[in-house]
């Protein structure tokens, strides 16, 4: 089996047809359906079946689609390993929630390049639920999610803990409407479990995509919204928002580091762990 044509047959069951995996990988529908022909007639099998106007994994298919994964994460990671060994310029595909992101990841990334000065990061800001999809379908390397997370396949170190605050506008009065991130992120699932369990479910619920575009909504009174305390001292609306503390059930949330199981200890990995020192609330912790 070439590795193009598992990299292909990848492309096809995550688009779940043809011309979708042809525009991703910028090349002509022809060529992807010869290489997934030609990889059935290797294997003695069907890999896809027709489902509408897409397609869809056959049994086959789904057991190759799983060592399909591991195999084009190998490659990657050998190339990486055989980068560092040589000291030219390695990659690494790190994921983080947005939080994380905004408040921490630049100061680590600046201690993890002191290390490894020809790194090359690529950062994924996201929910926490899509990035333990991400780390699980070896999509990135590793992640900084809000935990506690649990997972046969994924190895998880706490790093630091972050509490939760209420947060409320400073000079108007609040409407009943909780301001959050959309589905899969670790806050809004506190938020909600707030307002179930301390609020009888009195608010009504809106999302958006962005810290400050949450903390700018609440500064402007249409609702409140729960955030990490150090989120709301770095915004730029800090001095039109007051916080109250809540309890501890809800108020604590863990932030952890994970990484899949199968992937190999690679030093640039144990080289971003070892950066995490760097982190202030680390530093308390340890």
């Amino acid at each position: 089996m070439e590795l193009i044509a598992l990299k292909t047959f990848e492309k096809v069951a995550k688009e779940g047809g043809i011309l979708a995996a042809a525009k991703q990988m910028n090349t002509v529908q022809s060529n992807v359906t010869t290489r997934i022909q030609r990889l059935e007639e290797e294997l003695g099998a069907k890999l896809f079946s027709r489902k509408g106007r897409g397609l869809e994994l056959t049994r086959p298919g789904m057991i190759l689609l799983e060592y399909t994964e591991q195999i084009l994460q190998l490659e990657r990671q050998a190339g990486m390993a055989v980068r560092l060994a040589d000291k030219g310029a390695a990659e690494i595909k790190i994921g983080a929630m947005e939080s994380f992101t905004a408040t921490h990841l630049p100061q680590l990334l600046g201690a993890l390049r002191e290390s490894c000065p020809k790194l090359k990061p690529h950062v994924t800001a996201t929910t926490t639920a899509e990035l333990l999809r991400a780390v699980l379908e070896h999509h990135i390397d590793c992640a900084f999610v809000g935990g506690p997370i649990s997972h046969p396949d994924l190895i998880s170190v706490d790093v630091m803990s972050q509490e939760l605050v209420l947060v409320k506008p400073k000079t108007v009065i609040a409407a009943d409407n909780l301001v959050l991130f959309r589905e899969g992120c670790v806050y809004r699932s506190k938020a909600l479990q707030w307002s179930r369990d301390y609020q009888n479910n009195r608010y009504g619920l809106s999302e958006l995509g962005t810290l400050e575009g949450i903390l700018g909504c609440v500064a402007q009174g249409l609702g409140v919204t729960l955030m990490p305390r150090n989120v709301v001292a770095l915004s730029i609306y800090r001095d039109s928002l007051i916080f109250e503390t809540l309890p501890s059930d809800v108020a604590v949330v863990p932030t952890q580091f994970i990484r899949h199981r199968s992937t190999p200890r690679l030093k640039v990995i144990e080289a971003l762990f070892d950066s995490l020192r760097w982190l202030p609330e680390r530093a308390e912790a340890v």
